[in-house]
């Protein structure tokens, strides 16, 4: 019995290496290319890249980037208030359940490609996200603050800042998946062959998308209706050492503070402090 061919290789060979053609539409001819091949696992990996991946999916390493954690901070100071103050702090300044929950350094990348194209489009060269819980967070740190204190400081939002050059690593990595997934299917075609079978599809699936998870381990797409979520949780490496307990924050010295209530008196007594994009 002759195995049918599958057409749509050349679709999306062209989809895939024209770098100005939206990396949904390869996506979708993808889509369309394991459904007449009948290959489930690339169709889930397809339509995950093209609606995004839910708070409850593992996501794959390359959808994991790095990303500074920072908080904006109100100061109530004697006679002026100085707001949007911008603070750069460490995965162990947060509190204890963010840091059990793997919030960290790395920003997970949810969102679908079409998005993701948007986002690099604006041209923006930082994209600031929310961890999920960062609203309860922002309160817990202003009361320790507090505690401290520090009655002045509010920290009114955590953020990770993101680079849009990590946006468009990810958009890459997809496409060059996608690349790779053709040049196997290729590969496996015999000369004078037109259209490949579905065998030579399932095969050129299981090498182009050997995809990893976060921690290093065999990424299994499982659930094909998944939908974007824009929350979600960071990786975070659960095994590296304990540091010693670092200093606060916010226990800077007089000196920092002082500076920064001279700056705002002298743009009178409210000082909104730009915060740089």
């Amino acid at each position: 019995m002759t195995t049918p061919d599958v057409r749509g290789l050349e679709q999306l060979e062209r989809a895939v290496l024209d770098d100005t053609a939206s990396l949904a539409s390869a996506l979708r001819r993808c889509l369309m290319l394991a459904g007449y091949a009948h290959n489930e696992e690339l169709r889930a990996w397809a339509l995950k890249e093209l609606e995004g991946y839910a708070a409850a999916d593992e996501l794959p390493s390359y959808r994991k980037v790095p990303a500074a954690l920072e908080v904006m901070v109100d100061l109530y100071l004697p006679g002026q208030i100085v707001r949007g103050n911008t603070q750069r702090i460490s995965r162990h300044q947060l509190p204890q359940h963010a840091r059990d929950r793997g919030i960290g350094e790395s920003a997970p990348i949810r969102q679908g490609v079409r998005e993701l194209e948007a986002v690099v489009s604006r041209g923006d060269p930082v994209v600031r996200l929310s961890p999920p819980g960062s609203a309860e967070y922002a309160l817990q740190m202003t009361q320790e603050q507090h505690q401290q204190g520090n009655e002045g400081s509010h920290i009114t939002s955590l953020h990770w800042d993101v680079s849009v050059a990590s946006f468009e690593g990810v958009l890459d990595h997809i496409r060059t998946r996608l690349t790779q997934f053709v040049a196997e299917v290729r590969a496996t075609m015999p000369p004078g062959q037109q259209n490949p079978n579905p065998d030579q599809i399932d095969s050129a699936a299981q090498q182009a998308l050997n995809i990893t998870g976060g921690d290093g381990s065999t990424f299994n797409i499982t659930a094909p209706n998944a939908k974007a979520d824009r929350g979600g949780t960071a990786s975070a490496n659960v095994n590296e050492p304990a540091p010693a307990t670092p200093q606060p924050w916010w226990h800077r010295t007089s000196v920092i503070w002082t500076a920064i209530a001279a700056v705002a008196a002298t743009a009178g007594v409210i000082a909104t402090v730009a915060v740089a994009k």
